[in-house]
């Protein structure tokens, strides 16, 4: 007699939730190292007000002396602190509640002939790396 095959073997179905498992394991993982990512590229566009009137400073005088005096962060948002030196180097600081990890993201202008150009950066701590922006990985 001829048998009919219906269905999938139990060894069949605990392939495919084991499958499903690892790829789960792995896309969680990374979503949430994204989620971070996507917060602290926040904390960098929140600098960037900042960034403008450094540029207005050095565009009207090309120097940057003075150009961060009177520059105060207001903790709000995802930024939980941060500062801005007297030459222009605006510093943004998220913690762990508001962005996912305690991070920093430094800013310096480097000025370039006529233009001011800008160096992201995590203030040297490569641990940070996973978690910024492609241009602030230095």
């Amino acid at each position: 007699m001829r048998r009919l095959v219906r269905g999938f073997t139990l060894i069949e179905l605990m392939i495919v939730v084991a499958i499903i498992g690892i790829l789960a394991s792995v896309a969680l993982t990374s979503y949430s190292q994204y989620t971070v990512r996507a917060r602290v590229t926040e904390l960098v566009l929140a600098a960037s007000a900042f960034k403008v009137t450094i540029a207005e400073k050095w565009q009207s005088d090309f120097t940057l002396g003075s150009a961060g005096v009177g520059l105060t962060v207001t903790p709000a948002g995802r930024i939980s602190g941060g500062s801005v030196t007297d030459t222009g180097v605006i510093a943004i600081a998220g913690n762990n509640s508001t962005v996912g990890t305690a991070v920093t993201i430094v800013l310096t202008p480097v000025p370039t002939g006529e233009r001011l150009s800008w160096v992201c950066s995590t203030g040297g701590n490569a641990s940070m790396w996973a978690y910024v922006p492609t241009d602030c990985r230095h």
